[in-house]
């Protein structure tokens, strides 16, 4: 692994200490870890000092050092989870225009304003995973999750991006930008296999026959075999 850090011009850095972790032992499973001082020996080489235990004030402090901080953010009714590497919302269904391959059989419905079932998104390090939902009404962590019938999306939510202009970043602000980057993007391929829609012309099908139509036909959503709270954790 290749690990590059940048100080943004000269800087000294001194060793003040170390955190054990200690595992095993009569608790199975069980872990815990204890602060040490570093001290100067006798030679001049750095020994560790006694053990002091962790405290909840001194994870935060050694959280914030180390940038593993979340900026204050108001959030909308939309976001359903948000921690400081993952962000999950949803949409209500809508109507977006999408584009495909001309060379694809969806050629002709390159460019139309389709209508969409609604969503759960979630951005997690660069990378957007999409669920869709059967109810247009703000899930819970319990609520069943269907899989999104979209190219470019496999049967575990996973987006290929390809050339999908995707925001740097998780936040509340970069949503509608993680949106906009997957529905203006081109959808060119089935990614994966699987059972992505129950219309008998699959997932190209479905889609055909949404041209001119208004409303989602939720009936045509293949259940993903997870809850929303199952499919927030996944993406950690």
């Amino acid at each position: 692994m290749e690990c590059t850090l940048y100080l943004g011009g000269p800087c000294q850095f001194e060793l003040r200490g170390a955190i054990l972790v200690y595992a095993g032992g009569t608790m199975s499973g069980g872990a815990f870890a204890s602060w040490h001082d570093v001290e100067s020996g006798k030679a001049g080489a750095p020994r560790l000092g006694p053990a002091t235990p962790l405290s909840t004030s001194f994870l935060r402090e050694l959280s914030q050092g180390l940038g593993a901080m979340t900026r204050p953010e108001i959030l909308p009714d939309n976001v359903l989870v948000r921690t400081p590497d993952t962000l999950v919302w949803w949409r209500p269904a809508q109507r977006r225009k999408m584009f495909f391959r001309h060379d694809d059989e969806l050629g002709t419905t390159s460019g139309r304003v389709l209508p969409q079932p609604a969503l759960v998104f979630q951005a997690s390090h660069g990378v957007l995973r999409i669920r869709a939902l059967v109810s247009n009404i703000r899930p819970s962590s319990v609520t069943a999750l269907h899989v999104a019938p979209y190219y470019n999306v496999n049967i575990e939510g996973l987006v290929c991006q390809g050339t999908m202009r995707a925001p740097d970043e998780s936040t509340v602000a970069s949503m509608a930008q993680w949106e906009q980057a997957f529905f203006e993007s081109e959808f060119t391929h089935i990614y994966g296999s699987g059972h992505f829609t129950r219309h008998a012309g699959g997932v190209a099908g479905l889609w055909k026959s949404l041209a001119g139509k208004r409303v989602f036909p939720n009936h045509e959503l293949v259940p993903a075999g997870e809850t929303l709270s199952e499919f927030a954790e996944g993406g950690q």
